[in-house]
């Protein structure tokens, strides 16, 4: 007789296309996450287009890359992404000695920081607090690449 399994709730589903695949194809983890990130005041990817800049706020999402290029003078960029989107962080090489143990090694990540516009409306969040955002599963970020 074959053995009867209860249906995989959704986020089930999600951690298990995330370890099988490295994506989720339905549902974003930060969707799981998301009441509880806007009762704490955080904003998601989409909501920084109608942020005036210059703003301080926090905005949350899975790690996808970690980049230090040899031009930018110690700086590194973080990419965080939720289920609306994708953001550059820039964290200064004082921030991110601050916060190394969470900025190495956290799949996805809280982070408080200003809003910058660039002409051409390029959003950034230049970070001054890094805070690791805990999820059953697993991801990871591509990393100095």
């Amino acid at each position: 007789s074959v053995p009867l399994f209860d249906d995989l709730t959704d986020f089930d589903a999600m951690v298990q296309d995330r370890w099988a695949t490295g994506v989720s194809p339905g549902r974003h983890p930060l969707q799981f996450r998301r009441d509880d990130l806007a009762t704490r005041g955080v904003l998601t990817v989409s909501d920084l287009g109608s942020t005036a800049p210059d703003r301080r706020c926090e905005v949350a999402g899975l790690v996808t890359h970690r980049q230090r290029p040899s031009t930018a003078k110690g700086i590194t960029f973080i990419n965080l992404e939720d289920e609306t989107g994708v953001v550059n962080v820039v964290c200064s090489k004082g921030l991110w000695k601050a916060y190394r143990p969470v900025a190495r090694s956290s799949g996805a990540l809280v982070v408080r920081g200003i809003i910058q516009r660039s002409p051409e409306g390029v959003i950034s969040i230049v970070a001054d607090r890094l805070e690791p955002l805990e999820f059953s599963g697993t991801h990871e970020s591509r990393d100095f690449r």
